[in-house]
């Protein structure tokens, strides 16, 4: 057996006695071991799933999704040169959203370095800072058993950091492995020499549980609190049990998985513009979870700077995603907890009267009924009014993936109350890139731990940006995933944004027009299609269980920009009346 045979064989071994169960390959040369070993892996142990993608930047995000959806960690692997740069951005998003990405790249050998050699570039911390370790692995060579320890010992490591059960929070972690030939398997291991890993299939390292973590903090119990929940991988169900406990209102993103319960409100969006609600609502505490920020009224309301109010809340408390790691855009938090503890409340119930929450709730409820009046008004099929339906539509089970733009906007304004759903979306650094391999990789993820049907809300330049996610081989696996794409034919968001007032160059370098046939982009792929014109055919459109499909919902900016603008016109007035 040639060296990189034997270190790709027993890096793939350990990895699978980690807890390896996705793996994502972008073919290559150099990489040939590793993909290899991966392919053999799969039909031996049969307990790795092995997925290809023919776009590196495809495959990452493939993997991101994977990775996002089943919160384990995934390996993605690459050849070396330009291919290595394409899983950038998908290594920013997972070191953003503390997503576990095992990055494994393949180089050549230190003397084709700097020679100009073919597909050779400086591979070296290609990722800086964005991930949580970096090992330049060495060139495999002999004698193998004593290398056959330090491989195992090195995959135990980098499994450990990228879960986070190394100390740290979990996030992706960057392996250059450098081959030289041969690259293809060529005979058995030689006698007498022993590339096994520990008896019984354990793992050559275990770690025990991370430590270092925010302690729990003690907080005295205040009427006037309020909970926001951001995008994250955390458990919102101590947040959501706070919330109803200390009667406070959970104002929660949809992809937080924290907008359920009694407390949670569907409409707080138009709540955080209004300044007559807010005036008189001045909370005494604010606790913060995961990564708040999708509207401009909501980073206002953390930072305190609302018309009338003296300053901040006289507590944030923002909850960290793990040791060294919380998110506070307003700079506002005084403290920092692992958990919060209420102090002051008894068995026999609340302390006090709870008419805090229910002046929130009534203006949330007018504000809300205010929109759906609004977007019922017909049976048309406006970006906003879709947003709510495909949220309302899914049964429990389901999963909602939400492009990072107008999308996720949209659910958050429109979406109900419920549990049962689970919505994803790349909020971490939320870029348009690599969306749709993104919303398959979580699908696949979520249906092989016996989730339902998904869905993915996409825009059209989303789906642009990743049209490459759309080239899935015959023997790929595949999941039942519908990509819902609204088709405004161009950049939806920068019409609800300053950049439109731009009438001269607005067009052109914002609102990108594209021209682009969906229906011809998803033929050339293979993937059916389908057009919807009225709400009443949703429904049908979203029916489970026929595998990788496309429907295209077509819109207009302009219109959909005048749309949402009476809707906050609506919901502003409805809200100024129940608290008047």
């Amino acid at each position: 057996m040639n060296p990189a045979t034997a270190l790709a064989r027993v890096l793939v071994d350990e990895l699978r006695r980690c807890g390896l169960r996705e793996a994502v390959v972008a073919p290559g040369s150099r990489s040939t071991p590793l993909a290899i070993a991966l392919y053999e892996a799969q039909h031996a142990a049969r307990d790795i799933r092995l997925h290809v993608r023919v776009d590196e930047r495809s495959a990452a995000f493939l993997a991101l999704g994977l990775a996002k959806a089943s919160r384990a960690p995934v390996a993605v692997v690459c050849t070396s040169g330009t291919a290595t740069a394409h899983f950038h951005a998908a290594v920013i998003e997972a070191d953003e959203s503390a997503v576990p990405l095992l990055v494994l790249t393949a180089d050549r050998p230190p003397e084709l370095r700097g020679t100009g050699a073919n597909q050779a570039i400086d591979q070296i911390k290609l990722y800086g800072t964005a991930v949580r370790w970096f090992c330049e692995v060495g060139v495999p060579e002999g004698p193998l058993p004593p290398m056959a320890r330090y491989w195992r010992s090195l995959a135990g490591r980098a499994w450990a950091q990228a879960a986070g059960t190394g100390g740290g929070t979990a996030g992706p972690v960057h392996l250059n492995v450098a081959f030289r030939d041969p690259l293809v398997p060529d005979g058995p291991a030689e006698a007498g020499w022993d590339l096994a890993g520990r008896a019984g299939g354990a793992p050559w390292t275990r770690f025990a549980a991370a430590a270092g973590a925010p302690a729990s903090l003690d907080l005295p119990w205040t009427e006037r609190g309020v909970i926001v929940c951001g995008d994250g991988g955390y458990d919102p169900a101590p947040l959501v049990q706070l919330a109803e406990t200390a009667g406070w209102p959970l104002l929660a993103e949809p992809s937080s998985q924290a907008r359920r319960g009694t407390a949670a409100l569907s409409a707080y969006s138009y709540l955080l513009e209004s300044p007559e609600f807010l005036a008189a609502r001045r909370p005494d505490v604010i606790v913060s979870a995961g990564r708040p920020g999708l509207t401009r009224g909501q980073l206002a309301f953390l930072r305190g700077s609302v018309p009338g109010w003296p300053g901040p809340a006289r507590r944030h408390v923002v909850l960290a995603q793990g040791p060294g790691r919380w998110a506070d855009p307003g700079r506002s938090a005084t403290d920092v907890a692992g958990a919060v503890r209420l102090t002051g409340v008894t068995k026999a119930g609340l302390p006090g009267p709870g008419r805090w929450l229910d002046s929130w709730r009534a203006a949330d409820d007018a504000a809300g009924a205010a929109a759906g009046l609004l977007l019922d008004k017909s049976d048309a099929l406006s970006e906003p009014r879709l947003a709510r339906d495909v949220a309302a539509l899914l049964p429990d089970g389901a999963l909602l993936w939400a492009a990072s733009s107008l999308p996720v906007r949209d659910l958050d304004q429109q979406m109900g109350a419920r549990g049962g759903l689970s919505v994803l979306a790349n909020r971490g650094a939320s870029g348009i890139d690599g969306l749709v391999s993104c919303a398959m990789g979580a699908a696949l993820a979520h249906q092989a731990a016996g989730g339902g049907p998904a869905v993915a809300l996409l825009g059209d330049l989303a789906l642009l940006h990743d049209s490459p996610g759309l080239a899935i081989g015959p023997d790929e696996p595949r999941p039942d995933l519908c990509l819902v794409v609204v088709n405004n034919d161009g950049g939806g968001i920068f019409s609800q944004l300053e950049q439109a007032a731009l009438a001269g160059p607005f067009e052109r370098i914002f609102g990108t027009p594209h021209g682009t046939d969906i229906e011809r982009l998803a033929g050339a792929s293979g993937v059916p299609y389908a057009r919807i014109c009225a709400a009443g055919e949703l429904a049908g459109a979203l029916a489970p269980g026929e595998g990788l499909r496309l429907v295209e919902v077509r819109t207009d900016r302009a219109a959909g920009a005048a749309l949402r603008a009476e809707l906050s016109r609506a919901a502003a007035a409805a809200v100024r009346g129940a608290v008047s």
